[in-house]
């Protein structure tokens, strides 16, 4: 249809009374708001596919479609340590329809050791819902000659110069957990970053990396395939998936206590309050529903969907945890 303009306050009441009328409507961005207006609603991932938060954002994403969300799309961008996705998701439109699926430490921990970031939490972000909590793991490939944690401890000492870990991002809980087991055993271990859980699997199956630590969605299934070692899981109690599998302080370490992860759900300041009320409630359906729930126990994590005034409560409690054990690490990031 040809859009004419109207030059004369009769010509605007003639196009009132039609409309009124339904002889014609206004154009669909003029009269509804972007989800009604076939807009995608995006899922941004900062890690590659294959890990834990995409496997997150591929089960809600099917459950808001289902629920009638229409087009849920789930974008990948890996790199720099997710800080690319989060600056993806910063300078997007603030209608609701780009949302940053992102664990805590790139939010909570990152201000404390980067020296320069394009994003301030509590400036640029909006928290909607808490998703998941993610227990996390240290593991192995299959072919390594260790069996345990106190068997890769013993074999460490006589390899010194083997003391990579892998995990994916630097500047995380699991960064300081690294350095803190390191710390703590007296050798240097070397934190070696990857762009998603995938890549880092690729290496430790292949023996490239000798250890990891992630989370337990990313290396469940490999684990019980034989593929991947799960030597241990973090935390103080044992995983219910793997109720085999000691705890890290179970070897005498008590740097993973406090290494568990949690996902969330954020969209750029300025969405309208009811457009985060109704992505909020989206989501949180989303999680309670039996299958998300059944898929993210399957994989090692515990659906929570909390609203997102828990989800800032969550932030500032990990802020007030994890200021003085980043200030005593000294650490600064410079990628």
């Amino acid at each position: 249809m040809t859009t004419t303009i109207f030059r004369r306050p009769a010509a605007a009441w003639l196009v009132f009374l039609l409309v009124a009328l339904g002889v014609f409507t206004l154009p669909v961005s003029a009269q509804t708001p972007a989800s009604a207006a076939g807009v995608p609603l995006r899922l941004v991932v900062g890690f590659a596919p294959g890990g834990a938060l995409d496997m997150l954002a591929r089960a809600v994403a099917e459950q808001l479609r289902a629920g009638g969300e229409g087009q849920v799309l789930v974008e990948n961008k890996p790199g720099a340590s997710s800080r690319i996705s989060i600056d993806y998701v910063r300078t997007s439109q603030a209608n609701g329809r780009t949302v940053l699926l992102s664990s805590n430490a790139p939010l909570i921990l990152f201000p404390m050791t980067y020296r320069s970031l394009s994003y301030d939490v509590d400036r640029d972000f909006i928290p909607v819902a808490h998703l998941v909590e993610v227990p996390t793991v240290v593991s192995t490939g299959a072919d390594q000659p260790f069996r345990s944690l106190p068997d890769y401890i013993t074999w460490l000492r006589a390899h010194p110069a083997q003391a990579n870990v892998g995990l994916t991002s630097l500047g995380g809980a699991l960064h300081f957990a690294v350095i803190g087991m390191g710390r703590e055993l007296g050798l240097p271990l070397t934190p070696i970053p990857y762009k998603g859980g995938a890549p880092l699997v690729t290496d430790l199956v292949g023996g490239q990396v000798p250890l990891s630590t992630d989370a337990l969605a990313s290396q469940l299934e490999l684990h019980r395939s034989g593929k991947v070692r799960i030597l241990a899981v973090s935390g103080l109690t044992r995983n219910a998936a793997l109720p085999e599998v000691p705890t890290v302080h179970e070897a005498g370490i008590k740097a993973f206590d406090h290494a568990n992860a949690a996902y969330g759900a954020y969209v750029p300041t300025g969405t309208p309050p009811e457009v985060v009320r109704k992505l909020e409630a989206a989501l949180i359906a989303a999680m309670r529903t039996p299958q998300v729930k059944e898929a993210m126990s399957r994989a090692g994590m515990g659906a929570t969907g909390l609203p997102g005034k828990d989800l800032r409560r969550i932030l500032d409690d990990e802020r007030r945890f994890w200021r003085p054990i980043v200030q005593a690490s000294g650490f600064r990031s410079e990628d």
